[in-house]
């Protein structure tokens, strides 16, 4: 018996694989960033995830992608929403709409805790996905809100892993805020950008210690 040509082709191509990893990548736009700054965030981050070693991991484990920005208290916005890594292609795309991101806010304060949260609620639209990382970035410290130690245990009882990066310019303290703070979860991390200058690297080694590592 012939099979029809669609399915024949599938079949060749072997099952689909499943979502094995939801990656929030969450924005700090608050006051303390400026527009070159900013761009730096949004062109480092673009360039990062089209690395080779990263856009093959993402497609590997047909990652769902989505990007928030984040400020003070009730600044929380959806820029992108969650697309799936399906393909280089789709890789390549994502990165463009990040690059061409425009900024939601400026000369805001910075609500880490309420970003964190508005982000894990994202996660209820991608529930196939086993593996579920927030993946923060920022220049400064909560000077807002209701802080962070409510929404990290609420992100670990609910089995959200938080990963970090710190963007410090001078000394560690945003580091260690982050470290102490801000991450949970198994193999959860900060990762250090030492300037804005840096943040390309640090992002690149940080989506893929992120992605791969654990996995392996």
């Amino acid at each position: 018996m012939r099979l029809p040509l669609a399915l024949a082709l599938a079949l060749a191509a072997g099952p689909a694989r499943a979502c094995a990893l939801a990656l929030a990548l969450v924005v700090d736009v608050s006051g303390s960033i400026d527009p070159g700054e900013y761009r730096f965030q949004a062109d480092g981050l673009a360039e990062a995830l089209v690395q080779p070693d990263v856009a093959d991991a993402l497609v590997q484990r047909q990652a769902a992608l989505m990007v928030m920005q984040f400020s003070g208290a009730g600044d929380q916005a959806v820029m992108l929403s969650w697309q799936r890594m399906l393909s280089p292609q789709a890789v390549a795309t994502f990165a463009e709409n990040v690059a061409a991101m425009p900024r939601r806010w400026s000369g805001g304060k910075t609500a880490v805790g309420e970003a964190v949260t508005a982000a894990q609620a994202q996660f209820a639209a991608v529930a196939d996905c086993p593996r579920r990382v927030i993946d923060i970035s920022g220049d400064g410290m909560t000077n807002d809100g209701t802080g962070t130690i409510a929404p990290r245990a609420a992100a670990r009882r609910a089995g959200v892993t938080i990963n970090a990066l710190a963007i410090d310019r001078m000394g560690a303290s945003v580091t260690q805020f982050f470290r102490t703070q801000v991450i949970t979860g198994r193999d959860a991390f900060v990762e250090t950008a030492r300037g804005y200058s840096d943040y390309p690297a640090a992002m690149r080694r940080k989506l893929y210690r992120e992605i791969v590592v654990p996995a392996s």
